[in-house]
């Protein structure tokens, strides 16, 4: 697996289920699980690796150091991302990025991890309310099984 349309296609396998690794100003890692897919930059265009949280110690982490993987299994088959997050969110904000397209962008990084909605107002609220960020993998170096 050599890209990041290999990663999508076992990540579907098992709802884009991903456990992400951050790395803690003590050196050790933290870990947790994400749901994540793949999409296009909002302002480069290229493909990346999103997914959305407000998880203060991913954040915590990625702020000071940005470094990330992310790992998707089906079976037996694995594939690991890593690269270097970038964050786009209400407490993170990003040059050309302003509260409407950061509100498209958490749509778009929902439904690219499988995501679908009855209500999007009511979603756009929820993530409004709890300060949702995007988190933006530019993959350094992938590998797999």
């Amino acid at each position: 697996m050599t890209t990041l349309q290999d990663v999508a296609g076992l990540a579907g396998r098992e709802k884009f289920l991903a456990v992400v690794t951050t790395l803690r100003g003590d050196t050790t890692m933290q870990t947790s699980i994400v749901n994540a897919g793949v999409l296009k930059h909002p302002i480069g265009g290229e493909e990346v690796l999103g997914f959305v949280t407000y998880g203060r110690a991913k954040l915590r982490n990625l702020r000071v150091r940005p470094q990330i993987t992310a790992t998707f299994r089906s079976g037996w088959t694995w594939a690991a991302v890593e690269g270097i997050a970038e964050l786009i969110g209400p407490d993170d904000p990003q040059h050309g990025v302003d509260a409407g397209r950061l509100r498209l962008l958490l749509r778009e990084v929902f439904t690219a991890a499988g995501g679908t909605h009855d209500d999007w107002n009511a979603y756009d609220r929820e993530m409004a309310e709890q300060r949702r960020t995007v988190v933006l993998v530019t993959p350094t170096r992938m590998y797999s099984n």
